[in-house]
C-alpha cells in the first residue's frame, strides 16, 4: 500500500495510480475505496474502470440510487468509447441492480 501511495503523490495524473490505490483499499476499508474511486470519478471522468467498482460498492451499502446513477453513467462511457465488452458487463450488473431494487 506505501508504494501505491508514493506512486499516487509522484504522478497523481495517472487515474491507475489513484484506482490501484482504491481497489487495495477495498480490501481493508470500504469507504475509504469509496472516497479514492469518487475522486477519481470526478477528476478523471472517462476512466471507464472507475464505474463498475464505484457502483458495486454502492450497492453493497445499499446505496441503490447512487449505483443505478454510476452504472447508467458508465454505460453511456462504454458506448462512447465502443468498449462493447464493458458496456454489456455495466448493463448485466445495472440489470441485477434493477431486479434487486424492484424486489423492494
Amino acid at each position: 500500500m506505501k508504494l501505491l501511495l508514493e506512486f499516487l503523490e509522484e504522478e497523481p495524473n495517472l487515474p491507475f495510480n489513484r484506482y490501484a490505490v482504491a481497489m487495495e483499499l477495498l480490501k481493508v476499508d470500504a469507504q475509504r475505496s469509496i472516497e479514492h474511486l469518487e475522486i477519481l470519478a470526478a477528476d478523471f471522468p472517462e476512466y471507464l474502470p472507475t464505474y463498475y467498482q464505484l457502483a458495486q460498492l454502492y450497492f453493497d451499502k445499499d446505496d441503490l440510487e447512487k449505483a443505478a446513477e454510476v452504472y447508467k453513467a458508465g454505460i453511456a462511457l462504454a458506448k462512447a468509447q465502443k468498449n462493447l465488452k464493458i458496456e454489456k458487463e455495466l448493463e448485466g450488473a445495472y440489470q441485477m441492480l434493477k431486479d434487486e431494487m424492484e424486489e423492494w
